[in-house]
């Protein structure tokens, strides 16, 4: 009977291992609204980019390379700031100059969704830089892909 007991216990250990690591997913996860610029779905941001947004992904160029919305650009957004609200810009590198030049311009950034904060700190950068007319595809690629809309 102990190994019963012995069982029950491990299971325990490794249910609450499974819900710690679970709520540290969520608050990891980006913000629910961008300050100065539009959280879009990506249905909203595929009728943006046929009225003339520009369409910014800025995962890596490897990840850009496997597959990306049909017709974005690659921006990377290299990272090393803290994954929060209250990250530290100077730390990363995202090239402004490969926005385009007219700061009204309409533009959508994306990554890999929620957990993935390279869209939200490039749409933030763009902002701080001038840009008024900014769109973050929060739920990023997978929403873009559960929707069926175009990739390539």
């Amino acid at each position: 009977m102990k190994w019963i007991a012995d069982f029950r216990n491990l299971c325990l250990v490794a249910l609450t291992g499974l819900l710690v690591s679970t709520q540290a997913v969520q608050a990891a996860d980006t913000p629910a609204s961008l300050s100065g610029g539009k959280v879009v779905s990506a249905v909203e941001a595929q009728k943006l980019q046929a009225a003339g947004a520009v369409v910014i992904d800025t995962r890596v160029a490897a990840e850009f390379g496997e597959e990306h919305i049909k017709g974005a650009i690659s921006v990377p957004y290299r990272e090393k700031s803290a994954k929060a609200a209250n990250y530290n810009p100077a730390e990363d590198e995202f090239n402004l100059s490969k926005l385009p030049s007219g700061k009204s311009t309409a533009i959508v950034t994306y990554c890999n969704g929620p957990a993935c904060w390279k869209s939200y700190k490039a749409a933030d950068a763009a902002i701080k830089a001038g840009y008024t007319n900014v769109n973050w595809l929060r739920d990023g690629i997978p929403d873009w892909k559960a929707k069926g809309l175009p990739l390539e």
